[in-house]
């Protein structure tokens, strides 16, 4: 398969780390088909690329999304699943509904997406979930940011034995603290941001937080040609945090 003619679906495509994956896959002629929850189209969409917003819990419009993807494309290559959801907060203070919520985008929108997809993707195709180093390892005030995740790298797992006899390829990468804007926004929070971003650098090994087209490097390896015998595999992108 030419990487050049990849025909890639990618989701939470119009910010943060799912921006990165857009700007690494156009670099090597992917032909493209994006997804976000922003109503306009990202202002670098390309003449020859499609934009389609929505709401990936709805499975009608995951179902829908699919089929017009097929459609634009003649078929998918790859199915790169960037979006899903953090919040923070105790175990003993979350509202069920938070809780059901990170379920809902970090575990069900993907097993949707992955159903409606493998359906009609090509046989030696690849999907690539994006988890965390919070699916790995867990900490306080993350309980189920960490259940999601952790159920994420599971969701793929299974679906990677279920999937392989047609040859298709399902994993994980499972990204660190990246500098996103949703992770600065996050730390801006704190009284004194400059200093709250150190103290989570210096749990890293490597000592500095992701830049998102690090991140981005490695979902798309995980979802080319490159990596044709990986799969079920789940791959860190952290700085070391997970080995630590």
């Amino acid at each position: 398969m030419d990487a050049r003619a990849l025909r890639v679906l990618i989701t939470g495509a119009s910010s943060g780390i799912g921006e990165a994956v857009v700007k690494r896959c156009r670099r090597d002629g992917a032909r493209l088909v994006l997804t976000g929850q922003r109503g306009s189209p990202p202002i670098t969409l390309g003449d020859d690329e499609l934009y389609i917003s929505g709401d990936l819990s709805d499975e009608s419009f995951v179902s829908d999304l699919v089929d017009r993807a097929i459609a634009e494309l003649g078929g998918l290559d790859a199915v790169l699943l960037v979006h899903g959801l953090q919040q923070e907060g105790p175990l003993t203070e979350m509202p069920l509904d938070d809780a059901r919520a990170l379920l809902d985008a970090n575990v069900l929108s993907v097993f949707s997406v992955i159903k409606h997809s493998a359906a009609h993707m090509s046989d030696g195709g690849a999907i690539v979930c994006v988890a965390s180093r919070l699916g790995i390892a867990g900490i306080a005030d993350q309980v189920m940011y960490s259940a999601a995740k952790g159920g994420l790298i599971m969701l793929a797992k299974g679906a990677a034995i279920e999937l392989a006899p047609r040859n298709i390829r399902v994993n994980v990468a499972a990204p660190g603290l990246t500098v996103t804007p949703v992770i600065e926004s996050w730390m801006q929070k704190h009284p004194d941001p400059e200093q709250y971003r150190a103290e989570q650098a210096a749990t890293i090994p490597l000592g500095r937080l992701a830049d998102p087209a690090e991140v981005a490097e490695a979902i798309y390896f995980l979802g080319s040609p490159a990596s044709s015998y990986i799969t079920g595999a789940v791959l860190p992108i952290d700085g070391g945090y997970t080995a630590a």
